[in-house]
């Protein structure tokens, strides 16, 4: 059965990619073994679209890095700066009850 290149170039990116059914993938498969334009353009995809992805995987890569870097020190500065308020917070607490509590030392003999 002969399909036309319009419709095969519309699945080569599916085929490229693995996402296709096996039918197109059958499909693709044929009319690349005998249309040189469609298997030229199958290997351009190969070339290029493999060199676009890792640079791009590497890219995002670099970025979770930094992000779980950055949250990791931005984890350890906000558990000190709760510590930090909690401590605080006590202390101004104690403070303010020490003033209306009345104390009295009785010194016994």
């Amino acid at each position: 059965m002969k399909i036309s290149c319009e419709v095969i170039r519309d699945l080569l990116p599916l085929y490229h990619d693995g996402v296709c059914s096996e039918e197109s993938k059958e499909l693709v498969e044929e009319h690349v073994a005998y249309c040189e334009e469609c298997r030229a353009e199958l290997a351009f995809m190969d070339e290029n679209l493999q060199a676009s992805h890792a640079t791009e995987n590497l890219k995002e890569a670099e970025a979770v890095k930094k992000m779980a870097k950055k949250w990791k020190q931005s984890k350890w500065l906000s558990l000190l700066r709760g510590v930090g308020i909690g401590l605080g917070v006590m202390v101004l607490l104690l403070l303010f009850l020490s003033l209306f509590m009345d104390f009295k030392f009785t010194v016994t003999p």
